[in-house]
């Protein structure tokens, strides 16, 4: 009897052990919703899709490249994703249900997650164009992003604050970051705006292979605009040939999910995000602007459940 004892005892702790050492299980299938190849949201991605893959057990993950913000979100919508970056605007803009920017109505199983780093509005224009202020772009040619793209919106937001359109432009381009630098590398182009995190790819390779000026959003121009736009600077240094400050505008971004992604995968999820962001930070550097005291600023739709939970326990959510 006594030796059944100890063997249940045994066979109990035994259990409790391995249950510690494994990775924490939320059974199903992750689809990390990104941006282009060539963002910041992609190398986030594909470093979230492998940090869950690793600490959640019988998950597997994917990434996938999208157009971003706006395509992110009606994904989420449908159901065809269970995380996603996004920026600020977009994600009130789908919870309001704003036609105009490219939703249908108002987006309601949207969830949110996380307040991460902020996405720096960044023009780059070639020195060679003349293009040094704002106004110098009347007659020019300036890529804006993908059609209804977050980045294509706060280009819009932009243009109005300083009271001019894409009519104003010699020729608008549509195209994703990299496919904008492709057009300036061959002088097809006079300029790209870019709305990602300090440091993003292409304005790096842009700016290593042809001489460039980057264009000021000026204090003001930022208030016009209003919330969620603040007024920052990029840093002298931050691309090559780049010898002081230039201010401009930023939008926070945030990761997102739906109703429907059960309570226990978005707890994991959440909980690995804040626990390896020194992992998310080796895959770029707009990922040491994560802050977990920042994580519930400005989020324009309800927490999902799980996210809520974890913020609870670290003392972070009242």
């Amino acid at each position: 009897m006594h030796q059944r004892f100890r063997l249940a005892v045994l066979a109990v702790a035994t259990a409790t052990a391995m249950s510690a050492a494994a990775p924490a299980r939320a059974d199903g299938f992750i689809n990390v919703l990104t941006g282009g190849t060539s963002g910041v949201y992609y190398p986030l991605g594909v470093a979230l899709s492998q940090i869950y893959g690793a600490g959640i057990a019988g998950v597997k993950t994917q990434v996938q490249a999208t157009k971003a913000s706006v395509e992110n979100l009606n994904l989420l919508q449908q159901g065809r994703g269970e995380i996603a970056f996004t920026l600020g605007d977009s994600l009130r803009d789908a919870w309001e249900g704003n036609t105009e920017v490219g939703f249908k109505g108002k987006l309601d199983k949207l969830r949110g997650i996380a307040a991460i780093y902020p996405n720096y509005i960044q023009i780059v224009a070639l020195k060679s164009s003349g293009v040094t202020k704002f106004a110098d772009f009347k007659g020019k040619s300036l890529s804006v992003g993908a059609p209804k793209s977050g980045t294509e919106l706060n280009a819009r937001a932009i243009f109005a604050a300083y009271g001019m359109k894409y009519g104003d432009l010699g020729k608008v381009e549509y195209l994703p970051f990299a496919e904008s630098v492709d057009l300036m590398k061959n002088r097809q182009l006079d300029a790209t705006l870019q709305s990602a995190g300090l440091g993003v790819a292409s304005i790096r390779d842009l700016s290593t292979s042809v001489e460039t000026t980057i264009v000021a959003v000026d204090a003001e121009t930022v208030k016009k605009i209003g919330a969620p736009y603040v007024a920052v600077t990029i840093p002298a240094g931050t691309y090559q040939g780049q010898t002081a400050d230039v201010p401009t505008a930023a939008v926070g971004n945030f990761l997102v999910t739906h109703a429907d992604v059960p309570e226990e995968t978005v707890y994991q999820m959440t909980k690995l995000t804040f626990e390896n962001l020194d992992k998310l930070a080796a895959a770029h550097g707009a990922a040491k602007s994560i802050k977990l005291e920042n994580a519930l600023a400005g989020m324009p739709v309800p927490l999902h459940p799980g996210a809520a939970r974890w913020f609870k326990e670290k003392g972070v959510l009242k």
